[in-house]
């Protein structure tokens, strides 16, 4: 192996796929989910962007739903109340 290459004459190329790897959204989120995730994140190691869409694909890959009903409807402050199935 040498010790070192010459990539100057080397013609760059875009990878194809990038378009296809991830797509940029703006979600509004409860600060204290942001904080849970964040926490969490910090403990694993890794960015907590990286855990909230690890924790979405699962959810994706497992076909899970998410039962929810109104717990009370009764003033402008509802509460859901949801499962997973």
């Amino acid at each position: 192996m040498r010790d070192y290459y010459d990539f100057s004459k080397m013609k760059g190329r875009k990878n194809p796929y990038v378009k296809h790897l991830k797509q940029s959204v703006t979600m509004r989120l409860d600060r204290d989910t942001v904080d849970y995730f964040k926490s969490m994140a910090t403990e694993m190691g890794i960015p907590y962007q990286s855990l909230i869409n690890l924790y979405l694909r699962d959810w994706v890959v497992n076909n899970r739903k998410l039962k929810m009903k109104w717990a009370s409807q009764a003033g402008p402050n509802y509460s859901l109340v949801g499962t997973a199935e």
